[in-house]
């Protein structure tokens, strides 16, 4: 799959970035959403008061000029799939709590009971208040750490980090510790780009993430 070097026959073409004072023209065809591997390090803002590494910093200089903006958000130390619109109805949708399932594969340090997971399920206090998963399936456990597949329905700053931390491994008695987390899905849109990349949509997948949400597709 390509995810750059744009083609003039496409439909939607997919850029590479753009040199800087050079801006691509807002009259190209182009799809509602872009599709971003977000890497570690980089926070989704549009402006850094410390002038840390934005999303913006790794994307084509039209994503920040023509007003595409990130919808929901992923904390400065995780990655993973993350979406870009211009359509603030489309916003508002795909980040209305139960609206849209988000999967992320998430490594812990610390070994985690089955007592515990169902507790996450239920939901544990936390200091932003009660904070729960939809789904969680433990995968496979690898000396001291763990990995997981979570579901979230409705996610709140720093959700997972802050859900592991409320509980403790059994042995050690030390609370667990997000070491990884990579978003791999939103609705039914997959995780398909190497870290740092991005390309548009294509209609199919906008398709099945509008049908997803029960949301017509925008009109050009």
């Amino acid at each position: 799959m390509r995810t750059h070097s744009p083609h003039p026959s496409e439909r939607r073409p997919q850029f590479s970035p753009v040199p800087s004072g050079k801006t691509i023209p807002s009259c190209l065809e182009r799809t509602p959403l872009i599709l971003f591997h977000k890497p570690k390090g980089v926070l989704v803002t549009r402006k850094d008061e410390r002038e840390r590494k934005t999303v913006y910093h790794a994307l084509p200089p039209f994503v920040l000029q023509e007003g595409w903006v990130p919808i929901g958000r992923l904390d400065k130390d995780s990655r993973g799939l993350l979406l870009f619109t211009q359509n603030g109805i489309i916003v508002d949708r795909l980040t209305e709590p139960g609206r849209c399932e988000k999967v992320y594969d998430i490594e812990i340090r610390g070994r985690i009971s089955d007592d515990d997971l169902s507790r996450t399920l239920q939901g544990l206090p936390t200091s932003i208040g009660t904070l729960k998963v939809h789904k969680i399936t433990k995968i496979r456990e690898v000396g001291p750490k763990t990995q997981l597949e979570v579901v979230l329905r409705e996610g709140k700053n720093r959700h997972l980090r802050r859900l592991f931390h409320a509980l403790n491994d059994h042995k050690f008695h030390t609370p667990l510790k997000v070491l990884d987390l990579k978003r791999v899905k939103i609705g039914p849109l997959h995780l398909d780009l190497p870290v740092g990349a991005w390309r548009f949509a294509t209609p199919d997948e906008e398709t099945q993430l509008f049908s997803s949400i029960n949301m017509l597709k925008p009109k050009d």
